[in-house]
Parts: structure tokens; sequence; C-alpha cells
């Protein structure tokens, strides 16, 4: 099993832009911190081990991780959601649920998709959870991942499936009770 994980607008974002629980005085300028594309990979890689789809004959995936702010994914939201409002993640899977069984050439990635985070989003979520940004971040990637791979949440059943696979994944890479 392989991942190429593509990483876009990887940049860091001045806390100014980002809500601060706690804070009454005027914000300073710092990047926060997030994970490496290194780190990234290593991620990925070992949620597809545990995840073992067998939509690949090769065994090569492919993804695209673009890292945003809010302002660019209200805009997604709206256009491909209509939901004209921020959102901490979206997944636009490459290949319908009916056909992820392909065959292609060796050596090639099957491309699963894209997931767009917004690490204003993540980064307020976290707050409120008391979690770590790259805790965070990496719930929302596995859950875009999970989409990726035609998991869903129609109902209340299949969200609680949902999220207890993503616990799991996360639990595959070092992070522990992440409870939602």
């Amino acid at each position: 099993m392989q991942v190429e994980v593509n990483v876009q607008d990887y940049f860091s974002f001045p806390l100014t832009e980002i809500e601060q629980a706690g804070l009454g005085t005027p914000r300073e300028k710092q990047p926060l911190i997030l994970p490496s594309s290194e780190m990234w990979q290593l991620w990925f890689q070992s949620w597809l081990e545990v995840l073992q789809p067998q939509i690949s004959s090769t065994g090569v995936y492919e993804v695209c991780l673009r890292l945003t702010d809010d302002d660019e994914i209200q805009e997604l939201n709206a256009q491909y959601r209509l939901k004209d409002t921020p959102t901490d993640v979206l997944a636009f899977a490459a290949l319908e649920v009916e056909c992820l069984k392909l065959v292609h050439l060796p050596g090639i990635p099957l491309n699963l998709g894209d997931i767009v985070i917004s690490v204003n989003t993540a980064h307020r979520q976290a707050q409120e959870q008391q979690y770590s940004l790259s805790q965070e971040l990496a719930w929302l990637a596995a859950h875009g991942l999970l989409h990726l791979l035609g998991w869903d949440h129609p109902n209340q059943e299949r969200l609680i499936q949902m999220l207890n696979q993503q616990t799991i994944l996360l639990k595959t890479i070092g992070f522990h009770s992440m409870l939602r």
C-alpha cells in the first residue's frame, strides 16, 4: 500500500486571523505550526494500511490536501454544497462509489480526490475541544479520507460508525481520546 499526498497552499496563518480563547488584548502575529508534508504522508499511509481499500489493482493511491482559510472554504461550500458558510472540511471524491473497484496502469497512483480543510475553523474547534491543532487537523483529514473512500453519514447510526472509524485511524498515528 502506498499513497502520495500533495499538500497545497501549505502556509502558516497569523494568529490575528484566528480566534484565541481567553485573550482580551490585541493578538500578536505568530505563525501556527502545522504538520509537515512528511507527517501528512505518514498519516495517510498509516490510514490506508488500516483501511485496506481494495480499489486499486496496484495499491498505489494519491490524495490532494488543501489547507486554507474560512473565506476560501466558504466559497467552495457555497459553490458545491449551496451552503454559504464556512465549514471545517470538504471532500471531493475523484471516483463514484459504484466505480471504486478499478484496474489501472501499474505505477500510476489512483487519485482518490481532494480534501480541503479550513485551518481557521480547525484552530477554533481544537481550542473548544481542548485538542492540539495537529490532532484536530488529523481528525478532519481522516474524516475527509473516509468520504473519498465512499463512507457517508446520512443518519445517526452511520455517523457513529464513521466517527468510530476516525477514532481508530487517529489511534494508529498516536492520537487518543478524541470524543465528539
